[in-house]
């Protein structure tokens, strides 16, 4: 992993949180028990904080900061899709932000939501708990109460959190 001290801050990551070899953390950022950062993957908390709390996963390709002073929050058991910019104030425990998603300054997604992948989340807005919601901009499309995509935010973190264990057991950097 790629670690940066910036200003005095420098990242943290529980013994147990597992960060790839190819993923970056800048500053002020925390990484609680059981998480993964994949590869590719930068959260740089060079002018904000982040916290990437118990159990969350962000995948490949994926970049989490926010505005200057700021503070963001992944809640336990979230997962950020791959390729997701996140530069919001707060992800939800157990949210579910698709892959390719954007969420801007300020922005809130509560707690057991999808945001569907491909979905722009704008300056400022509040997506509350237990809903899909889709599009650019990103709106409410329904309680995510008995769909499919429950299943998804449901069982994805743990899903994850068993896959970042194989992966710190076998991957290794190969030469050549």
């Amino acid at each position: 992993m790629n670690l940066f001290e910036f200003e005095g801050k420098r990242p943290t990551v529980h013994p147990e949180a597992w960060v790839a070899p190819t993923a970056t953390l800048i500053g002020d950022v925390s990484v609680e028990k059981g998480a993964s950062i994949w590869y590719g993957a930068v959260v740089r908390a060079d002018v904000c904080s982040i916290v990437v709390r118990e159990g969350t996963n962000v995948q490949d390709n994926s970049v989490l900061h926010a505005a200057p002073g700021e503070h963001l929050v992944v809640g336990p058991n979230a997962t950020i899709g791959h390729a997701c910019v996140v530069h919001c104030a707060e992800v939800g425990e157990q949210a579910l932000i698709g892959n390719g998603s954007t969420l801007l300054d300020g922005a809130r997604v509560g707690a057991g939501t999808l945001v569907a992948a491909g979905s722009v989340v704008t300056p400022g807005t509040v997506i509350p708990a237990g809903v899909v919601a889709a599009g650019v901009p990103c709106k409410v499309v329904k309680p995510i109460e008995g769909t499919s995509s429950q299943q998804w935010v449901e069982h994805n973190a743990a899903g994850y959190q068993e896959l970042a264990r194989h992966h710190a057991a076998s991957a290794h950097r190969i030469d050549g």
